[in-house]
């Protein structure tokens, strides 16, 4: 598949020359532009999904629902709520939209654990307190975008989430922050598990039931962060893949993990690949692509009869 995605463009080469160009000591033409556009862009596809795969299945864990993804609980959107306020209102500050986004989302993780706290953190008062954090944010952003609506370009992109005119700078900042995010959910498979037995099970079993969910969501955030602040805001990738990939091999975390982090880079490239092809001279952000395709997979699961969650 990403042969295929590198392939395909608004000039279209076959695989073997793209081989053979690539073999070659000479600076060609196809050389330059896999090199430079099209190799940067499938390899962050594949980290940006593998990170938003990752951050969805142990949010999951944590509220033992599969509806809940970065998006839902207001993670994202505190990531996108700092790096639009810089784009928009300092915009001298634009180098540092990265950091600024990483600050963001940790902010809305702490105040949505400080609204979800009482004796306890539950995953019903959590799955409200981000979807409280969600619309207030989501106001702030439009009431933002209205004052500025002369200077909304990188904006719109932002929110569409793209992967387009990426350089392999953004590559190396998805690789480091993304491999830093999955190495440590990782090694939250025991934890995750035990919270998918449910909260006295695992008190039972002798886990901090608060803290375990503390720190799986804090390593959500991070990735959650890591792949907003490179491509902007991209959905649905946390809710489908985990489920696509629990209905495949079940709901242990030992495969499960592996599973989406391989499922999610190649949903993402694939999305990113229709959004380039789709239509003729226009090239649709891989965010729209996802969320065409992320709202009735997400209205299926909600009808859905039965349990959604299980092996």
């Amino acid at each position: 598949m990403s042969l295929v995605s590198i392939a395909i463009g608004s000039a279209g080469y076959s695989i073997p020359k793209i081989i053979n160009a690539m073999l070659s000591d000479e600076n060609s033409t196809i050389k330059i532009i896999v090199m430079n556009l099209r190799l940067p862009r499938v390899i962050l596809a594949l980290i940006v999904g593998a990170s938003l795969a990752v951050a969805g299945a142990l949010l999951q864990s944590v509220m033992g629902n599969p509806l809940a993804d970065p998006g839902s609980i207001g993670v994202s959107a505190g990531a996108s709520t700092a790096a639009i306020t810089i784009l928009l209102v300092f915009p001298h500050l634009t180098a540092s939209v990265p950091i600024f986004a990483f600050f963001g989302a940790g902010l809305a993780c702490i105040l949505i654990f400080v609204m979800a706290y009482d004796n306890g953190i539950s995953a019903i008062r959590i799955i409200l307190s981000g979807v409280a954090v969600n619309s207030v944010l989501g106001a702030y952003n439009s009431f933002l975008q209205m004052l500025n609506s002369d200077d909304l370009q990188n904006v719109l992109g932002f929110l569409n989430g793209s992967l387009s005119g990426r350089s392999w700078n953004q590559v190396y900042i998805a690789l480091a922050y993304g491999s830093i995010g999955l190495f440590l959910g990782f090694c939250c498979i025991k934890t995750a598990n035990l919270l998918l037995l449910g909260e006295e099970m695992a008190r039972s079993l002798g886990a901090n039931v608060t803290r375990s969910r503390i720190l799986l969501s804090a390593i959500s955030a991070f990735l959650a962060a890591a792949t907003v602040t490179v491509v902007g805001m991209v959905g649905f990738v946390g809710l489908i893949v985990p489920h696509i990939s629990r209905l495949i091999i079940g709901s242990d975390y030992k495969v499960l993990l592996p599973v989406c982090t391989l499922l999610g880079g190649l949903v993402l490239l694939v999305a990113d690949t229709v959004g380039r092809v789709l239509i003729q001279g226009m090239e649709i952000p891989v965010g729209i692509v996802m969320a065409m395709v992320g709202g009735p997979f997400f209205l299926y699961m909600l009808k859905k009869k039965g349990k959604v969650y299980g092996g």
